[in-house]
């Protein structure tokens, strides 16, 4: 990974927003919105006010809104896909509910204990340091606050893993290519060395002991799809 993290990101998402969502799911073999609906389960009744971190196009934050009366705040680096994600709210008529803002996970905007649940979504494979970015999170949280996470994962085995390699080296880039252009190669073929780079530094188990660092109580994982995803979730320690 480059030494600046923020502006790689930019560079990586600032021209994929027209075709964000619809291609995220041609390409997960439409997993995607299966691994958001299960981090969303895990965030708690749906209603107070919600801070999604990395919220892109808004995909979480309508989902959320879609639950009940809570209130959001998506918080991405990248204004176009901040752009994006302005759209299909209006779109959506939900305005009055979701607001969405530029800003770094690693420095929120936000004073301490101010929302009631926390969600992000594929966003500590671009943080310097995880565990930092994790007590930031939680900082914002209030105490007995829910916290819940998606990312991508590495299958394990003799049948899934080399299968998840193939995919993610040579049918994954491909596919990008084929479909979105020389964006989405780009990201097809950034992804899976991203990804396995990342898990052999921070492994799961030490995610859950970072989490639980952080001040998360309870803190559950499921592995979805065979080993392709992740969904994380724990509650802020304290009353």
């Amino acid at each position: 990974m480059p030494d600046d993290l923020n502006r790689f990101t930019r560079e990586l998402f600032a021209p994929l927003p027209a075709r964000y969502d619809r291609l995220a799911e041609l390409l997960s073999f439409g997993q995607n919105g299966q691994w958001r609906a299960e981090m969303v389960r895990h965030v708690g009744p749906p209603d107070g006010v919600i801070l999604d971190v990395a919220s892109g196009t808004a995909g979480v934050a309508l989902q959320l809104a879609a639950r009940g009366a809570a209130r959001v705040v998506g918080l991405d680096l990248t204004e176009e896909m901040l752009r994006e994600g302005r759209r299909r709210v209006a779109a959506a008529g939900k305005q009055d509910r979701i607001a969405l803002v530029g800003g770094r996970a690693e420095q929120l905007p936000f004073p301490d204990g101010c929302f009631d649940a926390v969600t992000f979504t594929y966003l500590l494979r671009y943080v310097p340091d995880p565990q930092a970015t994790l007590a930031e999170l939680a900082r914002v949280l209030k105490p007995g606050g829910a916290m819940a996470s998606l990312e991508f994962c590495v299958p394990t085995g003799a049948v899934w893993q080399p299968a998840w390699w193939a995919y993610t080296r040579v049918a994954l880039p491909a596919g990008g290519l084929l479909l979105g252009g020389r964006e989405w190669f780009r990201v097809g073929r950034f992804l899976g060395p991203n990804i396995s780079a990342h898990y052999r530094r921070y492994p799961v188990s030490w995610t859950v002991q970072a989490w639980q660092r952080a001040g998360l109580t309870g803190v559950g994982t499921r592995i979805m799809s065979l080993g392709g995803g992740l969904v994380m979730w724990g509650t802020r320690a304290g009353r």
